[in-house]
């Protein structure tokens, strides 16, 4: 059967009514032929997300409606694959304390997208076998900024990569990681440079545009494509929630990313 996720917002939801209405869920779900795999929980933002393999969306909204009368917003049909990548589980997290609880993250992520300036023209430059060798190490500085820095890597884009982090400042400081990498490798090997610019962005999984993390994938790419070399560059949303950062940030304005219709308020991370 297909996977779906269904975004509920309630005003004034609490951690122990999600939790109530997914046991509730539980207990009714064979009626209906579908298995609630794991959900997301965001307190600040009122906001749920249910994961389900189901015949349809309208079997989560009739188990939904009888179990609790919590019917989603959104519904959304993806691929588990994809859910792994960017939110790290497809199941619920086993419990962290003999108290027996199981922790609920929010599933508001930050997206982050790094490119390679002239990764193109690397072979014409280098020959096919430094260009795969500076390919190889462009790979290893980044995921060794991932690793140190609670980083998912989504995929690989042939030329950057793609990752989404639980935490937003972790997403700057890996960020800030990556560039003081590069120019340690630069410092280091002069004939060999590598430099990539950086965008990020944040948001949650079900958007109305059906995708997952559609319009914070996109933005980031965008903001990413809009970037010189050797910088990074963040949407509104990141810098604010960076409250401990705001000094690291400088404001640049607005710019139009290709594919938006209004102005976006974008940011440099100052890294130097």
């Amino acid at each position: 059967m297909p996977i779906y996720m269904d975004r509920h917002y309630i005003e004034g939801i609490t951690r122990q009514v999600i939790v109530e209405a997914h046991e509730k869920d539980l207990e009714i779900q064979s009626k209906y032929d579908v298995h609630f795999l794991t959900y997301w929980f965001d307190e600040p933002r009122c906001t749920g997300f249910c994961l389900v393999d189901a015949p349809n969306k309208e079997s989560i909204q009739k188990t939904h409606a009888e179990a609790h009368g919590a019917v989603p917003f959104e519904i959304i049909e993806v691929n588990p694959i994809a859910v792994q990548s960017f939110l790290g589980r497809t199941t619920d997290p086993a419990p962290v304390d003999l108290s027996g609880e199981i922790p609920i993250d929010s599933a508001f992520r930050a997206i982050m997208f790094t490119d390679l300036k002239d990764s193109t023209l690397m072979t014409t430059m280098f020959g096919d076998t430094k260009a795969l060798h500076l390919l190889h190490i462009h790979n290893a500085l980044i995921r060794n900024a991932l690793r140190d820095h609670r980083g998912n890597e989504v995929k690989h884009t042939g030329d950057g990569i793609m990752a989404s982090f639980v935490n937003v400042e972790d997403a700057v400081r890996c960020a800030i990681a990556v560039q003081r990498a590069f120019a340690d490798h630069n410092q280091r090997e002069p004939g060999e440079s590598l430099h990539i610019r950086i965008g990020l962005s944040a948001g949650e999984p079900v958007e109305e545009d059906g995708d997952l993390f559609g319009s914070a994938v996109q933005l980031a790419a965008r903001i990413c494509a809009h970037t010189e070399p050797d910088r990074i560059l963040v949407a509104q949303i990141v810098r604010d929630e960076c409250r401990s950062r705001q000094d690291d940030f400088l404001d640049l304005g607005e710019i139009t990313p290709k594919g938006f219709d209004v102005p976006i308020s974008v940011h440099e991370v100052k890294w130097q």
